[in-house]
């Protein structure tokens, strides 16, 4: 069975999602929602830089919601939950990367109606957090037994981000140290991460604290540090730590980390990446303990981000490989929890045919 999908945005995520969704043999885009004017009525495909492929964009959520399909990857910049609740009331499974990873209950209540009265699915996922934070983790913990520490960690050279606008005026960069621990960042970049910390904490039955503990670090430049926002000059914001740790008697058991580098040079404190370079990575501290690391996640040079970031692109296609598993599950919000094992599937040129039963 051929399930249908509709893409919701066509950023750098949705761009990607469109593409795994073409090349993906059991789905097939019937949909698509674009933000700006310029872009509705135009071939999906045209607005990619392909060849046409006979689907037309909108910007009408009226017509999104009207349209026939099993599935929408919602993959806006910024959430919208009535657009969610809008998309699962009509009928539509909901898979996206901007939340509703491991969410409250409590604060769900309208999601839930709407995945009731639409018989509909909706299910967080990602890489960072989405992956990286408590499904990969999770995963690598059952071969350790005593378990005391679970860590996940990001190290990336920041200059390869193309968004030189966020980089100063949301991340920070560039600022004084007081202008960018007073950013946005945290807390934008907070509920995701600490949704991550606590579904590792119910998981693994953690006795921890309930309050996660964020923490903020920065480092500086002691001379000048080429960027993509410009110049960083001596004294301003170069590189930039965050930390979310849950808590057992004062000593982290659940961490997740995320370490913005812009380089490894001119720094105070002397901050660097280690001899392992750029990575995500996830260690597990028990018997045994386990160290996983992720390479190639990240783009080598700021050249390569403006052809295909592999980060964007893996996060786009956790979102379009979980499909199938989602459209099989019952109404409601699933988390990774609640699916069985997600994979990947064959290229076109080694692949087989994919049967409807699992």
């Amino acid at each position: 069975m051929t399930i249908t999908v509709i893409q919701w945005a066509t950023g750098g995520v949705g761009r990607a999602a469109i593409e795994g969704v073409l090349s993906h043999p059991e789905l097939e885009l019937v949909g698509c929602w674009v933000h700006s004017a310029d872009k509705a009525g135009r071939d999906v495909g045209e607005i990619l830089g392909l060849a046409p492929i006979g689907v037309r964009a909108t910007s009408s959520l009226d017509e999104i919601c009207a349209l026939e399909a099993d599935c929408v990857v919602y993959a806006p910049l910024v959430p919208d939950e009535n657009e969610v609740a809008a998309l699962l009331r009509s009928g539509k499974d909901v898979v996206t990367p901007v939340g509703w990873i491991y969410p409250n209950p409590a604060a769900t209540t309208a999601l839930v109606d709407a995945c009731t009265a639409g018989s509909s699915t909706l299910h967080g996922t990602g890489i960072h957090p989405g992956g990286i934070t408590e499904r990969f983790p999770l995963m690598v913990s059952a071969v350790s037994a005593r378990v005391t520490h679970v860590r996940s960690e990001e190290f990336s050279d920041i200059r390869t981000y193309g968004a030189p606008d966020v980089i100063e005026h949301v991340m920070g960069f560039g600022k004084t140290p007081e202008e960018s621990l007073a950013s946005p960042m945290a807390s934008l970049l907070g509920g995701g991460f600490r949704s991550s910390v606590r579904m590792i904490v119910a998981e693994m039955g953690f006795a921890a604290d309930p309050k996660i503990e964020t923490l903020q670090e920065v480092a500086v430049a002691t001379a000048p540090i080429d960027s993509p926002m410009g110049v960083i000059e001596p004294g301003l914001v170069a590189a930039r730590r965050f930390h979310w740790r849950a808590l057992v008697d004062g000593v982290p058991v659940v961490t997740a980390s995320v370490n913005w580098l812009m380089g490894e040079e001119h720094l105070d404190p002397d901050w660097s990446f280690g001899e392992a370079g750029e990575r995500f990575e996830v260690e597990v501290t028990g018997d045994p303990s386990v160290t996983l690391t992720f390479k190639g996640l990240q783009p080598d040079t700021i050249e390569e981000v403006l052809v295909r970031n592999p980060g964007v692109v893996s996060t786009a296609n956790h979102c379009v490989n979980a499909i199938p598993y989602v459209v099989a599950a019952g109404p409601g919000i699933k988390t990774y929890l609640d699916l069985p094992l997600i994979a990947g599937r064959a290229a076109p040129e080694v692949g087989a045919a994919i049967s409807g039963d699992r």
